[in-house]
């Protein structure tokens, strides 16, 4: 156990239910009471205010659960500098690409109504990608193409081997043609990207390689075509509402933006400068785009409640989501050897990719205290998550400072 905090400590230094009663929290404990240690808990607070102290980032909030119930639960810094607002419990964070495994949970539970195959193509649902074509070479000004060898599938968007990308690590002619056309435009929709990917060559043959994209947008518009309801609706139905995620939604509602966090940025020189005010943000006004890729809201209690429902093979409080076989699946590695390690601008030796999430299919050089079988993922305001299943464990770190991925990368995710 003394390793499994070792470990614990690391990870974080180096980064409604429809019900008529009241929604039933998640118990907490004393860290004893469930094989951990109060006093190695008590040295992450002071880590992460290090990190606000030296103003590398403007507030944290850190969550531990295990066993089912929380164990460690505190804040450090701020939420908005210039008002001098605090970091709390309650705070309301850009979650981003920790969307996508609420996205991957939509899908399957549609596979397991049976309405969607694995294996169907994305055809099925989206007609407008038959006539995809693949990505070659460039020869002068013109993209040289080819024919897909076989059609973009579910498990493919899933795992993200399906060849599209999100114009944001790369410097290939598709990429920038991502780019250039403004494929993550937060002022349209996903019918609109549907549209604009149609007319733009893959990077690779699906199931070739591991590309992070724009898969789970699509997802997004599939689960729309299929439930006959928009992303929002669905979510809040069959996930949100069962869970009781009460404050996760794709904007904030004008009566909690007072607890929506600031996002911020690094400035030359060091220090940080804000870069959107949450009381001006478009995430403070009805969403027209529903990025199933990375357009939630939402707080440290309500995602700790969907990873305890993944923790308790797929129900929580008696409500349940997905089969324990699903969350099995969901949660181990699919990539084929082809597409196996993941990479996003390198490879990451050791690191697979599930549906929605990564995972860790072998011991990591570089960092052999992290297990074999955790799985999690982050998002771009620096927001991270690590479940570890055979222990129980849960951990959440949220910040708000996205330090971008060069001039792209704040151009689309303002």
């Amino acid at each position: 156990m003394p390793r499994l905090l070792s470990y614990l400590l690391a990870c974080i230094s180096v980064f409604y239910s429809v019900a008529v009663c009241v929604a039933q929290e998640l118990p907490t404990a004393k860290p004893e009471d469930v094989g951990l240690s109060s006093q190695k808990l008590a040295k992450i607070k002071p880590a992460m205010q290090k990190f606000v102290d030296d103003r590398k980032v403007p507030g944290v909030i850190t969550m531990v659960a295990r066993r089912g119930k929380i164990v460690h639960f505190e804040t450090v810094g701020l939420r908005d500098i210039d008002g001098k607002k605090p970091m709390e419990r309650d705070t309301i964070c850009r979650f981003y690409s920790m969307t996508k495994p609420i996205t991957s949970t939509a899908v399957m539970m549609l596979v397991e109504q049976g309405d969607v195959s694995l294996d169907d193509s994305v055809t099925k649902f989206i007609p407008e990608f038959k006539d995809l074509k693949v990505f070659v070479k460039q020869d002068g000004d013109e993209l040289v193409v080819e024919d897909l060898k076989r059609d973009i599938t579910i498990r493919d968007l899933l795992r993200h081997t399906s060849g599209f990308t999100y114009g944001l690590y790369g410097n290939s002619a598709v990429d920038k043609m991502y780019f250039e056309r403004g494929m993550l435009d937060p002022e349209s929709s996903i019918t609109e990207l549907v549209t604009k990917l149609s007319k733009i060559p893959l990077v690779c043959q699906p199931g070739a390689a591991f590309n992070y994209s724009v898969s789970a947008d699509v997802l997004g518009r599939m689960i729309e075509v299929v439930s006959g309801k928009t992303l929002h609706q669905f979510f809040s139905e069959r996930i949100f509402g069962p869970l009781d995620m009460q404050d996760t939604a794709f904007a904030v509602s004008p009566d909690k933006l007072s607890r929506f966090a600031n996002n911020y940025t690094g400035k030359a020189g060091g220090g940080l400068r804000v870069a959107d005010v949450a009381a001006t943000s478009r995430f403070a006004r009805p969403a027209t785009f529903l990025s199933g890729g990375g357009g939630l809201m939402s707080t440290a209690r309500d995602y700790m409640r969907f990873l305890q429902m993944l923790l308790n093979n797929g129900q929580l409080n008696g409500k349940r989501l997905l089969k324990p076989k699903t969350v099995e699946m969901m949660t181990t590695n699919q990539l084929p050897k082809a597409a196996y390690p993941i990479r996003i601008v390198v490879p990451r030796p050791g690191v697979g990719f599930g549906f929605g999430f990564s995972v860790i299919a072998e011991k990591i050089p570089f960092a052999p205290f992290v297990p074999i079988g955790e799985y999690g993922w982050g998002g771009y305001a620096s927001t991270h998550f690590w479940v570890y299943p055979q222990e129980e464990l849960a951990v959440i770190v949220l910040t708000c400072i996205a330090h971008g991925f060069g001039k792209r990368g704040l151009t689309l995710y303002p």
